[in-house]
């Protein structure tokens, strides 16, 4: 999933900032750099790469792999688990947009209705 964020702020305050190792994201989550790999791998987050090639991970991210580490503790298979979080996320895109669709003023030109 791509970083969110297209303001700007400290890295302190960026959730999508890649503040953390694979090892120590791995150790937050309570799982394996192998499952962060491959989280990866099914496209369900891409880490930034360090200067030295190293996988970096932000809070985003994090919460993202932590989700799927709860489906797949569940027993869902880790691709549907990564198939699921894509489909919340883009449900709840939707829903944002259709909202934020819905509050607008109704168009003085729009003669659908008519």
């Amino acid at each position: 999933m791509p970083p969110r964020s297209t303001h700007s702020v400290t890295p302190l305050e960026d959730d999508d900032y890649p503040a953390y190792t694979m090892g120590r994201a791995a150790e937050m989550l309570g799982t394996t750099p192998a499952f962060l790999r491959a989280l990866g791998e099914h496209r369900l987050i891409t880490p930034l790469r360090s200067e030295g090639g190293h996988r970096r991970y932000s809070r985003y991210q994090l919460r993202i792999a932590a989700r799927a580490r709860e489906l797949v503790d569940q027993g869902t298979a880790i691709e549907s688990a990564c198939r699921i979080i894509i489909l919340e996320d883009q449900l709840q895109e939707a829903q944002r947009i259709n909202e934020e669709l819905r509050r607008r003023p109704a168009d003085v030109t729009d003669t659908a209705d008519a």
